[in-house]
């Protein structure tokens, strides 16, 4: 079955960086076209960023646009999502998910705080 496991979340202050990753199984991953998305505390879930299956060609929602960079290794079944400067904004339980299944994993918390 489609397993999707978030990592690398964590309490960061303004202005500094995280790298997540999400590492998946049960289909094959070098075909699929991957998103991240992120839930904040009382919001519905949003999309984030979209990278193709060869990562030729990636999208980025508006507000993390120059901040946050979406990248894949597909010999290692994994998606990363890159983010700088972050904002207290950013503060959201960040997931990833394959276009064409409806399987999510159980998320990594992201705070942006000082």
């Amino acid at each position: 079955q489609v397993q999707l496991v978030e990592s690398g979340g964590g309490l960061v202050q303004p202005g500094g960086s995280l790298r997540l990753s999400c590492t998946a199984s049960g289909f094959t991953f070098s075909a699929a076209t991957m998103s991240w998305y992120r839930q904040a505390p009382g919001k519905e879930r949003e999309w984030v960023a979209v990278i193709t299956s060869t990562g030729r060609n990636t999208n980025y929602t508006p507000s993390v646009k120059g901040r946050f960079t979406i990248s894949r290794d597909n010999a290692k079944n994994t998606v990363y999502l890159q983010m700088n400067s972050l904002k207290p904004e950013d503060t959201a339980v960040y997931y990833c998910r394959a276009q064409g299944y409806t399987n999510w994993g159980q998320g990594t918390q992201v705070t942006v705080s000082s």
